[in-house]
């Protein structure tokens, strides 16, 4: 029998994907961005989040997904990854389920256009509904973070 996990769901799209909730520290309301010059153009840049400096990506652009307008359901899912606070900006974040590991699959080549680097796997919940699980420390690459870790500093 496999572990429980507790899971924060989210959307991008049509799509729903889960996050581990140990690893999401709490789910925001849009708010103001500081843009950073000189990031690539998913970083949105920076939040003043109760005077903690947060980069912002948005991950419809991580993934190479069509932006779209943020919405009064919008949300920043503020995940800590490697010591580090990164927000991610989803389309909305209303729910929190249990899984057990046991229902995740590996994960396709590609979901939605999204690339199996970033997925942790597929989790069935019913016939109808799949949840697709991300692989946080490949959405946030090395590379990628050394360059957030330099808009903090």
């Amino acid at each position: 029998m496999g572990e429980e996990l507790k899971v924060i769901v989210f959307k991008l799209g049509d799509e729903e994907y889960g996050i581990e909730v140990d690893k999401v520290q709490t789910i925001e309301r849009m708010m103001p961005i500081t843009r950073v010059p000189k990031t690539y153009s998913f970083v949105k840049g920076v939040i003043n989040l109760r005077g903690v400096v947060i980069p912002v990506i948005d991950l419809r652009g991580r993934f190479g997904l069509p932006e779209a307008d943020y919405t009064d359901q919008t949300r920043i899912i503020i995940v800590a990854v490697n010591e580090m606070e990164v927000g991610f900006i989803v389309d909305s974040a209303n729910d929190v389920m249990d899984l057990n590991s046991d229902t995740i699959d590996s994960p396709p080549d590609v979901v939605g256009g999204i690339k199996a680097k970033y997925l942790h796997g597929v989790a069935r919940i019913s016939d109808e509904r799949l949840l697709v699980m991300l692989n946080l420390s490949e959405v946030l690459n090395r590379s990628e973070i050394i360059q957030l870790e330099s808009l903090e500093g």
